[in-house]
Formats: C-alpha cells, sequence, structure tokens
C-alpha cells in the first residue's frame, strides 16, 4: 500500500501467520519467544512465594492458547502481545482456580534455585481476586482495564500500553493512575 509505513519481520509474519503461510509460525517463535519469557517472569513474580508455574510452563500454555485461535487476524506486535498478556492472565486464573479447587496435600512444592522468589520482590496477589476485581472494573471502565492488563499483565511499558491501544500516553498513565486507585480500595487495601 502507497504511503504505508514500512512492516517490521515480527509484524510481516503475524500478518503471514493470519492467513495461514507455512512456516510463518515457525519463524515467528524465535522472535517472540524471549519477550514471552520476559512477560511471564514479571508476571509470575507477583504471585505467591512456591507458586508451581513456572515461566516456561506459563509462557507454552498461553502460546498453545495463542496458536489455537484459528481466527485471529495479527495486525501488529502490540496486539499479539496484548492478547499473549490476556492468555497469561487466563492461564494463572485458571491454575488458580485449580489449586484452590484441588486443596490437597500441605502445599509444598519443590522449585529450581533460578526460580526461588526473590526476597525483595513485591508481595504477592491473589491472582483470583485480581481477576474478579479486573472484570468488574472492565464493566465500569473496559480501558482502565485493558490498560492494567498491559501494565501489569503483559509487562508493557506505558508507551508500549498506548500504542497497543491507539490512545495517547497521558491517556494510559491517567487510565493507569485511577485503576490502580480503584483496584487498591476495591481490593482492600492490598498492594
Amino acid at each position: 500500500m502507497p504511503g504505508a509505513p514500512p512492516l517490521d519481520d515480527l509484524t510481516r509474519l503475524l500478518v503471514a501467520w493470519s492467513h495461514g503461510e507455512p512456516g510463518a509460525l515457525d519463524r515467528l517463535v524465535p522472535l517472540v519467544y524471549g519477550q514471552l519469557r520476559r512477560q511471564a517472569r514479571l508476571q509470575l513474580r507477583h504471585e505467591r512465594a512456591g507458586h508451581t508455574l513456572q515461566p516456561t510452563a506459563l509462557v507454552h500454555e498461553a502460546f498453545l492458547r495463542l496458536v489455537g485461535q484459528s481466527r485471529a487476524q495479527w495486525q501488529n506486535r502490540e496486539q499479539f502481545f496484548a492478547v499473549a498478556a490476556r492468555a497469561m492472565r487466563r492461564v494463572l486464573v485458571d491454575h488458580a482456580r485449580a489449586r484452590a479447587a484441588a486443596k490437597r496435600g500441605d502445599g509444598r512444592t519443590l522449585i529450581a534455585l533460578d526460580e526461588a522468589p526473590d526476597p525483595a520482590a513485591p508481595p504477592a496477589v491473589d491472582v483470583l481476586a485480581l481477576d474478579q476485581t479486573l472484570d468488574r472494573l472492565a464493566a465500569i471502565d473496559l480501558r482502565q482495564a485493558r490498560v492494567v492488563e498491559l501494565r501489569y499483565f503483559a509487562g508493557l511499558s506505558a508507551p508500549e500500553t498506548a500504542a497497543a491501544l491507539e490512545v495517547s500516553l497521558a491517556t494510559v498513565n491517567r487510565d493507569w493512575a485511577m485503576a490502580r486507585a480503584w483496584l487498591f480500595r476495591e481490593l482492600g487495601g492490598t498492594p
């Protein structure tokens, strides 16, 4: 298309994958895997100590959900990573629900030393409570909920979030501040 900005390799592969081009997914995986793993590590940092889901497993579960979306029309990297963040959120919520339903054993799990929680890490967040509260926020203000999802679950910066949502940086910053205050109040003052 004349006058259209050139597509980067990742966007080109996402569009090719959307159109069913053979081999596009195989070429795409190495380009997105590192960022998805970074997102997973950031997300798991907010989880309780001793969480049984490792970053690699979270990436794989989320990616399986992304690949399973047969009608996905990928447009750009921001959209892809936003959808990946939502998939990771769903995996974590499903995992928390399954753990809550099981309630067997003493809750102890073995973890690799390189996956041990950082003692300076922020306190754990109840993923189920956050998910339910985020759904309530979405009913009030969908954009604020999307900002939280992209910033918190995807680990996107404010400028990346603005690009993904196609809004200004000032709007993202305002929505982020309002949503955080609302969530803080709704979650009973839990950071």
